[in-house]
């Protein structure tokens, strides 16, 4: 990793605990479930870039390949043909750093060298054998994000996150990635129902003792459809509400669409409990 993108993940890991950070979402992607196809000309990716970084986000999470239910799989020559080049592009553009939304090693190690200074798994370092030595020799951050490949709605779902957890760490470890460098995420909408989606964001304190900071993406989810009347997953008032409530629990990043609009609640947020960042919001009585 260069010398500015060592400075640029250190700023990002330094800030976190201090009030509720954004990650703004760039899908390179022609089929996620909100906005695929949107941003898969270079152009466009750059400008919606630029805006998110304009708007205030803290990272942006760049993507190459759909993890929406029933998504297709790609190869890793045609994600890396997504997102390489932009990433590079983005890199030398923009001040803001950079995140590469992955689960295979060899794309994530092209990003690094593009200049991610996160790697973003949605499957914890358990799918790619080599993920977790990628990440420890790159030196970058990760996001161990806990996943399933089906929904079990017996399941004690904050057991399981735990467990899984507890063997991503445990893969870090071996590795040597830093403790200081893991965030962890529960996977809201990953191989889970709508009510352990609901569980989850209720029980996110139970996550503390990791001593990881907690990340949440929950953005434009479709279980926030069966919270209100009229199915509200699409409107951007589910997903800032739901939001605000993880910040109360304990969350400390949120990886979402609607940057400007998330970053202007949590002012509001933060303002009224004190400006402490997460830990202050989570003393309120």
């Amino acid at each position: 990793m260069r010398v500015e993108q060592r400075a640029r993940r250190d700023a990002f890991l330094e800030k976190i605990g201090s009030r509720p950070l954004v990650m703004g979402i760039l899908n390179l992607t022609p089929d996620s479930f909100s906005d695929g196809g949107r941003f898969v000309a270079p152009e466009a990716a750059l400008a919606h870039a630029a805006a998110m970084a304009d708007a205030g986000c803290d990272i942006i999470d760049v993507g190459g390949e759909s993890t929406r239910p029933g998504a297709v799989a790609i190869s890793e020559a045609e994600e890396l043909s997504r997102v390489e080049a932009t990433l590079a592009e983005l890199a030398a553009r923009l001040d803001v750093p950079l995140s590469i939304d992955t689960y295979k090693a060899a794309v994530a190690a092209r990003a690094i060298a593009a200049g991610a200074v996160v790697v973003n798994d949605v499957w914890g370092l358990q799918k790619d054998p080599m993920m977790a030595d990628t990440v420890a020799s790159g030196e970058a951050a990760v996001v161990i994000m806990h996943n399933r490949a089906d929904k079990d709605a017996a399941l004690d779902i904050v057991a399981e996150i735990r467990r899984f957890f507890a063997r991503s760490l445990g893969l870090a470890d071996i590795a040597g990635i830093p403790r200081s460098r893991i965030v962890l995420d529960p996977g809201i909408a990953f191989g889970k129902t709508a009510r352990q989606n609901v569980e989850v964001i209720a029980r996110l304190g139970e996550l503390a003792d990791f001593g990881c900071p907690i990340m949440v993406g929950l953005s434009r989810k479709t279980f926030l459809g069966s919270l209100a009347e009229g199915g509200i997953e699409g409107q951007l008032v589910g997903t800032v509400a739901a939001n605000l409530v993880a910040a109360m629990h304990g969350a400390s990043i949120f990886r979402v669409h609607d940057v400007a609009e998330h970053v202007s609640a949590f002012k509001v947020l933060d303002t009224i409990c004190g400006g402490g960042g997460p830990a202050s919001i989570r003393r309120q009585p």
